[in-house]
This record gives C-alpha cells, sequence and structure tokens, in this order.
C-alpha cells in the first residue's frame, strides 16, 4: 500500500551530491503541502557522504544505503538495489534528476516497477484528486503536455536548474536511516565520467558550442582553444554528435542537456528549436554564424555574421590579451 511520501531519489557523484537533488526537495516539498505528504531521500553511494545536508534542506526521513561498490556510477547496480529499497518504501511519487545517470537509470527502475514515467519535465503540479500532474515541453517545445500516470509510484525526471534550490536550514532535525544493499555485484565494468576525460556542461557558467559549421574534428580546437581562455568549457550540438565528431557526453539541446551558463557562444549553430531547447535561458547568447538569417541571431545578444575560422582565433587570441594585462 503507497503512503503520501514523495521520494527524492538523491544523485551523488564519487561522493558529492549533485545540485539537482536540492532543487528536486525544494519542489518536492510544494507539492507536498498540497498533499498533506513529506519528502524523503533516497541516497545510494559510498561511505562518508554527509547526508544530514539533505535533512538540513528539508528530507526527512533520509535513506542511505551506503557501501563501497557504490562509488562509480553502475545503472545496473544502483537499479537493483534502489527497485529493492522502493517496494519497502511504497512512496507515492519519486522524483529523479534529468541528468546524464538520471536519464539512464530512471526508465530502467520504472520498467522493474511495472509503473509509467514522464521524462524531462519542467513542472509538477497537484490535482483535485492529490495526483501529480507532470508537465513537459513536446513538439520541439512548441506545447506543454500534461500527464497523469495512473500507477504507483508516480514517476519523473526533471530538467537540471528548472526549480530554485531548497533552503538550508541547519536547525532541522536530522532522521537518517541506513539501508541494507540487496546486492553489491552487477558483473558489468563501468568506467567513470573522470576516467573518460568527460565534463558536465550543466555546471559551467561559459560555454563555447560547436556545431555543423565546423567540417572536421581536427579544427573543434578552436572551440576548445576559446572555452579553455575563457575557463569555460566546450559543448556541441546534436548535428555534431551524430557526426561522430563529439561525445553525447557534451551535447546541448532537447536530446541532449539543458544548460543556463552566464555566457553561451553558439559556433556555427543554426538555432534549430531543438538545440534553442536547450541554451535559451543562459545569460548572455553570443552567436557566431556566416548566414545572417540563422535563426541563432534571434535569440542572441550579440551577433557575429562571418566565417568562425576566422572569427573564433580573433576572439582567442583577444581574450588572452586582456586576460594577461
Amino acid at each position: 500500500m503507497k503512503n503520501n511520501e514523495i521520494l527524492v531519489l538523491a544523485e551523488q557523484n564519487y561522493g558529492k551530491i549533485h545540485p539537482v537533488t536540492y532543487e528536486l526537495i525544494g519542489k518536492g516539498s510544494e507539492l507536498a503541502a498540497k498533499t498533506g505528504g513529506f519528502v524523503s531521500c533516497l541516497l545510494v553511494g559510498p561511505s562518508g557522504i554527509p547526508c544530514e545536508e539533505l535533512c538540513y534542506r528539508g528530507a526527512s526521513p533520509v535513506y542511505y544505503m551506503e557501501a563501497h561498490c557504490f562509488e562509480n556510477a553502475d545503472e545496473m547496480l544502483f537499479k537493483e538495489n534502489i527497485v529493492s529499497a522502493l517496494k519497502d518504501i511504497h512512496p507515492q511519487m519519486v522524483l529523479i534528476g534529468a541528468t546524464t545517470f538520471g536519464r539512464s537509470l530512471a526508465p530502467r527502475i520504472a520498467g522493474a516497477l511495472n509503473t509509467g514515467l514522464t521524462a524531462d519535465c519542467t513542472d509538477l503540479q497537484v490535482d483535485e484528486d492529490g495526483r501529480i500532474i507532470q508537465i513537459r515541453p513536446a513538439f520541439s517545445d512548441n506545447i506543454l503536455a500534461h500527464i497523469k500516470t495512473v500507477t504507483d509510484p508516480q514517476m519523473a525526471t526533471i530538467r537540471y536548474k528548472e526549480f530554485n534550490e531548497a533552503d538550508r536550514d541547519t536547525t532541522r532535525s536530522v532522521d537518517i536511516r541506513k539501508l541494507t544493499p540487496a546486492c553489491t555485484v552487477s558483473g558489468i565494468e563501468i568506467l567513470s565520467t573522470q576516467e573518460l576525460g568527460g565534463v558536465d556542461v550543466t555546471k559551467a557558467d561559459v560555454i563555447v558550442a560547436a556545431g555543423r559549421g565546423f567540417k572536421k574534428k581536427e579544427d573543434l580546437v578552436l572551440a576548445e582553444d576559446l572555452a579553455k581562455t575563457l575557463g569555460g568549457v566546450m559543448a556541441a550540438s546534436r548535428a555534431l554528435v551524430d557526426a561522430g565528431m563529439v561525445s553525447s557526453q557534451i551535447q546541448v539541446g532537447y536530446s541532449g542537456h539543458r544548460v543556463k551558463p552566464k555566457i553561451y557562444i553558439a559556433c556555427g549553430i543554426s538555432g534549430a528549436p531543438q538545440h534553442l531547447a536547450g541554451m535559451k535561458e543562459s545569460g548572455t547568447i553570443i552567436a557566431i554564424n556566416s548566414d545572417p538569417s540563422a535563426p541563432i541571431f534571434k535569440v542572441a545578444d550579440i551577433g557575429y555574421v562571418g566565417d568562425l575560422y576566422e572569427i573564433l582565433p580573433m576572439l582567442t587570441e583577444r581574450f588572452r590579451k586582456e586576460r594577461t594585462k
């Protein structure tokens, strides 16, 4: 039998809690106030994670399943243990961050629980019956779909940086409940993000994004140099991912990551709706494109019409000089 518990799956990377967790606790608290329920967290990870921080943000209780085997992001191992825990807890709803790991993990959990899942939500509401309405963009952000699942637990992945983080209050009581892992071996070798040399574009303040305007993989060094000079990271559009020039880990767009950096420099990106959906809320958008009619200029704060092969080296050199002054 389910209860009125809204459970947030707390994501961690090498023992550090991902900020999307605090955003979900904040939104979960809003929903719980309307349903008469409460917010809890399930944290699966290695020993030594400061779980009390989750309590300070408003989650109570916090279920902590700790073991050395959870140091690396192994979807199959995490899925088995999370499903086991959820079958005992019986929450009304499970909220998961729409991170790279969360997007891979959530459907595995939903499938094992034989329940529905709404992916990449941008909002959550409560109907008159106390059921959760899951809201997500559809048809390239042209409409907002309102979805209710009839099975329990109701599950949704939520885009990162969609909500404010829950307020921190160290006077809140700490209720941490240790759980015993159901299994500790998956039989699958997992390379960590650090071992793969990956970056998390969702956390960057400055992003230099490369698009179809780059003719070959070797030319991406132009975007990488500018990003490094500005203390940022390089990202890419889906066109480069499909072409095998970059990893999907750095893809920005509807089917990639949603980012909100302070500065977003779009290089050789035309501005298809699918890409704009992932970056249009950036602080300052700078576009570089040889086509003056490219849609990217409609959302850009600053636009350069010209050849990126000429403009990028000039910008990089200019910024280098400014930083050495």
